[in-house]
């Protein structure tokens, strides 16, 4: 008779095969990829002791998401082309020209905003589709083509403004980049807390149970497949973790003026770009490319039209982004944009993308964007001098990278 297996630290489920196996429980904890989370708590737990709580206050964390929303919509990009193995320091100048292009048509044309708006994201289709073909199918480097873009959308930029900005954008624009939404549903009463909207209590629920639907789900295929999976403990602890800091960041922001409406498109965004990169195969091809370029075009991936269709999306982005700044500031400006690609390019590298490319994650690069944001506001409560805060911008971003080099030496050295 055969000895029946210890349960010990096990949990059995069935195989792709129907059979019965066994799913070890394995504490499953990588630094290079969680220690952007434990970084940005740190920093968020530093700025609230420093000033007096102000940093989580519900007005300044609505500040923050609406004043920084523009560098989060170019780190989704940015975090995109890094992976591929490439780089855009366009995206500031681009931003410009886009919200000059957009300016011209609501204000000087009268152009129902909808049109305009696609309008403009056509424009910025059309810039990322210029600076995609020498990229990907005459093979100049990005860094020398990006470069150049930098100069050439400024200048289109100043060429439609001249030295004076256009203004004032369609309350609908303006809505997009500062409104928020209604309060649909009555307050609820949250005793010491005093109100917030029901609505918005529901929508941070929902997104909630989503969350822990989708790690649920994604725990239990690890173990019909017998693949390793964490201690029950540990999956709680990751579970409960980010649902309770969802459920703070909506508290909070209903107790203000409910959800901004430029959250909700960044939730649409990360949504639609994670699961991209993680279920679509264009996402697969983005780190094959960025990962081993030579291996990727044996295997038969369109390198040249992968490339190519990044910094298409790239120019979207960018005009998107440009929309939001000019519709927040109600003015399009020749200035605007500047070193915008500096905070998106920090941003990607901060949230764990490699510098060699082939690695990072959407949500690696809104984290990082998160720890610039949370350092220029947290400095302006402080009222720290310009200089200061790029040092400690500057130690941060390079910090991040040599961890990342570091953690990758460290790797090949263990093998």
């Amino acid at each position: 008779m055969t000895a029946a297996p210890s349960s010990a630290g096990i949990a059995t489920g069935k195989g792709p095969n129907g059979l019965q196996g066994q799913a070890p429980r394995k504490v499953n904890f990588d630094l290079k990829q969680s220690g952007i989370y434990i970084a940005l708590a740190l920093i968020v737990v530093a700025f609230t002791v420093a000033t007096g709580g102000d940093l989580l206050a519900p007005q300044n964390l609505s500040n923050i998401i609406v004043q920084y929303s523009y560098i989060l919509v170019l780190a989704i990009g940015m975090v995109l082309i890094i992976i591929a193995g490439h780089i855009d320091l366009s995206v500031g100048s681009v931003v410009a020209a886009s919200g000059a292009f957009a300016a011209v048509l609501m204000v000087e044309m009268n152009l129902p905003w909808p049109i305009a708006v696609l309008a403009t994201l056509a424009f910025g289709a059309l810039i990322g589709a210029f600076q995609g073909y020498w990229v990907a199918y005459f093979g100049i480097p990005a860094f020398i083509v990006t470069l150049a873009g930098m100069l050439l959308f400024r200048a289109i930029t100043y060429r439609i403004l001249g030295n004076k900005g256009i203004g004032p954008f369609p309350e609908d624009v303006r809505t997009l980049a500062n409104g928020f939404t209604p309060g649909w549903l009555n307050n609820i009463a949250l005793g010491p807390l005093g109100g917030a909207d029901l609505f918005s209590i529901i929508v941070g629920l929902l997104v909630v149970a989503g969350m822990v639907f989708v790690q649920y789900r994604t725990r239990n295929a690890r173990i019909r497949y017998n693949q390793a999976v964490d201690p029950g403990w540990l999956f709680g602890l990751k579970v409960l973790a980010p649902a309770v800091l969802v459920m703070f960041l909506v508290v909070q922001l209903a107790r203000f003026r409910n959800l901004p409406w430029v959250l909700i498109l960044l939730a649409v965004l990360v949504v639609g770009y994670t699961l991209v990169t993680n279920r679509a195969v264009f996402g697969r091809q983005i780190y094959a490319v960025g990962g081993n370029l030579q291996a990727a075009t044996l295997s038969g991936v369109k390198v040249k039209s992968v490339v190519f269709w990044l910094f298409v999306n790239m120019g979207v982005l960018a005009s998107l982004a440009g929309l939001i700044f000019a519709g927040r500031l109600n003015l399009a400006g020749p200035t605007a944009g500047n070193s915008f690609e500096l905070d998106a390019i920090a941003a990607a590298f901060i949230g764990g993308a490699a510098v060699q490319g082939g690695v990072g994650k959407v949500v690696g690069a809104i984290t990082g964007g998160l720890i610039m944001g949370v350092i220029n506001n947290g400095a302006g409560l402080l009222g720290w001098q310009t200089e200061t805060v790029m040092f400690v911008k500057g130690v941060v971003l390079l910090g991040a990278v040599a961890f990342d080099v570091w953690s990758k030496r460290r790797t090949a050295g263990a093998k």
